[in-house]
């Protein structure tokens, strides 16, 4: 699988980002102390269907050097701003955990865009709690994956550095984002991780009921990285949602 590595200008900046495979757009948006690397044990099945596109968020991965960039409230419009350069017009798009906020963002703005929205493990609804409690949960989750994945993630949250990891916290924890879920108007599928500690499975349900019409997907004995942890489940939810609703409303997609 030969994966490309190119950048982009968005506005002034360079932009860095992944691409392999052909076939229409499906972009995948990491989380928090994340990069592209979170995706790659999905990328040999979905680039068989898709054109798939990574992009690294400002003060991580790639882009690490960019922290200052960094805003959560604006991440819609920064991707969106991609979009563009890119000459992008609609995409299918996944978002994990912050990523899931980034792309809901993205869709509330411009439901033109996305033609349909996969969310996993996502931010949205509020935790009401400090930064400091949610630094156990983060470790509890990563320590109950497989041990490549904690040099993956350990990886990517050294080159991002503490300072950018507590700003990115901070941001969300803070996030109110009641108004771009209740913006949401395109066919969603929500998958989550059934042991997620981080991002407890209570707040993707909340999330579910929140979303008018969208489906959900739970990944049994699975944590918070549940596309690391469990690729073929998880791809096959990802794919099957994408065939079926690409068929238009009205249409199981799990029937």
């Amino acid at each position: 699988m030969n994966i490309s590595k190119k950048t982009v200008q968005v506005n002034g900046w360079p932009v860095h980002y992944e691409v392999v495979g052909e076939g229409e757009p499906l972009v995948l948006v990491h989380g928090l102390s994340e990069s592209t690397r979170i995706w790659y044990k999905n990328l040999p099945v979905l680039a068989e269907h898709y054109r798939v596109y990574l992009i690294d968020l400002p003060g991580f991965g790639a882009m690490r050097k960019f922290h200052r960039h960094f805003n959560l409230a604006q991440s819609g419009a920064w991707l969106d701003g991609w979009m563009q350069a890119m000459g992008l017009e609609a995409i299918d798009l996944v978002g994990h955990s912050m990523g899931g906020y980034v792309s809901m963002a993205l869709a509330s703005m411009h439901p033109e865009k996305v033609k349909r929205l996969v969310l996993v493990d996502s931010i949205g609804i509020p935790f009401n709690l400090p930064v400091r409690r949610l630094v156990y949960p983060a470790l509890k989750a990563i320590g109950r994956t497989i041990p490549s994945f904690w040099l993956c993630i350990g990886y990517d949250y050294l080159r991002a550095g503490p300072t950018m990891a507590f700003n990115a916290s901070r941001q969300i924890v803070a996030l109110d984002a009641a108004s771009v879920i209740s913006a949401l108007r395109v066919p969603t599928l929500i998958i989550w991780g059934e042991n997620d500690d981080l991002v407890p499975f209570a707040l993707g349900r909340q999330l579910h009921e929140r979303l008018a019409g969208a489906r959900l997907c739970v990944l049994p004995g699975a944590n918070h990285f549940c596309m690391y942890e469990r690729p073929r489940e998880f791809n096959q939810a990802l794919l099957t949602f994408l065939r079926i609703a690409a068929k238009g409303p009205g249409v199981d997609a799990w029937g």
